[in-house]
């Protein structure tokens, strides 16, 4: 993941804040709306590295075959990315 849980939590706190400011919510349990925007920011954050680790399965099982074929290691796996990025429509 590229941001600590601690610099999520941060950015949770500072858009639950602004939120309120900005009158877009109202909330009695401040708390709690924190709690579930850091949820959703993390969650948000990890598809990455879940691509990421389909990427290397699929780059695993054909390991052999992509030496074989002198294939790049590295340009596969930005190719398989973009696919699999396109596939689940995330934003990265």
């Amino acid at each position: 993941m590229l941001f600590s849980k601690e610099y999520v939590g941060y950015l949770a706190r500072e858009v639950t804040n602004k939120l309120i400011e900005g009158e877009f919510i109202e909330t009695a349990d401040k708390a709690a709306v924190k709690d579930r925007i850091s949820a959703a920011l993390l969650e948000e954050l990890a598809l990455e590295d879940r691509i990421n680790d389909e990427v290397r399965i699929i780059l695993d099982t054909y390991a052999d075959e992509m030496q074989r074929s002198g294939a790049n290691y590295q340009e596969m796996f930005k190719k398989i990315k973009n696919e699999l990025v396109r596939k689940y429509k995330a934003v990265l």
